[in-house]
């Protein structure tokens, strides 16, 4: 989860940066109620990617200064050089190149991010350390392999920019409809009152709509790291043992810039980026690969 939720916390708040820099030196009338559709599409495009491939390419110095990540340039004991040897042997066998490995303090978890899959960072937590099996442990970090051998982070930047080039295209196309059938019969150039009040409305909402979308295809990919991982241990137990264990623990803390983020109930489903415990146990045991 800490991998998806730094991308998404960072992307939303590159998406605020750009949007007051546009605003102050006057771009936003590109995307005015008199702006052409091309300008608009143009406009939302470069706003929406931006945003994610400014957040990607930071991810990896974020994810290390807000957890605290050690790196394990040279190992200290024989627990570091086996992760080390560890991430290595599955990097080699994945047809990637060996990422950074890192420890950070904290309840059982890992992560991996990073912008280019030959340059990304591997984390692990000192809880999950402790809490599993070197067996478990190796599942665990073969997960996170495969979410870098599978380019997940930038697939979730594709997606992200897509879903951000929507919401800014749909609102101010929206917007502008809603200020010109409000301003009827007036003569005042420029956008209303109407105009800003519906895009921020319509940005909020189509930005949940579109953190739900998100969220699937993130569920999505967990399922095929699950199974990356089987693939490169060679059998699937060793994983589903990882998430048995996983399971009755009691989960890494999101940073305090994060915190806010978290949804509990029906609702919170919709947006997690992660699916059920339960349903990945059960999506490997019929794994067939």
């Amino acid at each position: 989860m800490k991998r998806i939720m730094l991308f998404v916390m960072t992307n939303v708040a590159v998406m605020v940066v750009l949007g007051i820099v546009t605003s102050l030196f006057g771009l936003n009338r590109f995307a005015g109620p008199n702006m052409q559709v091309g300008q608009l599409m143009v406009y939302s495009l470069v706003i929406g990617f931006t945003g994610a491939i400014i957040s990607l390419l930071i991810s990896k110095p974020m994810a290390k200064s807000s957890m605290g990540v050690k790196i394990i340039n040279q190992p200290a004991n024989a627990d570091e050089a086996w992760i080390v040897e560890t991430v290595r042997r599955l990097s080699e066998k994945a047809g990637i190149k060996m990422p950074e490995v890192g420890i950070y303090e904290g309840e059982p978890n890992a992560f991996a991010t990073g912008a280019f899959k030959n340059s990304a960072l591997v984390a692990v937590s000192t809880g999950l350390l402790q809490g599993m099996t070197r067996e478990e442990v190796e599942a665990v970090l073969g997960h996170e392999v495969a979410h870098v051998a599978n380019g997940d982070m930038v697939t979730m930047t594709l997606i992200q920019g897509v879903m951000n080039t929507f919401v800014v295209f749909l609102s101010r196309l929206i917007g502008s409809f809603i200020d010109s059938a409000l301003r009827k019969g007036s003569d005042s150039s420029g956008p209303g009152i109407g105009y800003y009040v519906s895009t921020i409305v319509l940005d909020i909402l189509f930005g949940f709509l579109a953190g739900m979308i998100v969220a699937w295809f993130s569920r999505h990919r967990e399922y095929r790291a699950d199974e990356g991982a089987a693939q490169l241990m060679g059998r699937k137990q060793p994983m589903i043992s990882a998430l048995q264990r996983l399971g009755g623990m009691h989960p890494g803390e999101l940073p305090k810039t994060m915190q806010a983020m978290g949804i509990t109930g029906s609702l919170g489903k919709l947006f997690a980026s992660h699916p059920p415990m339960e349903e990945r146990i059960a999506a490997l045991q019929a794994y067939k690969g």
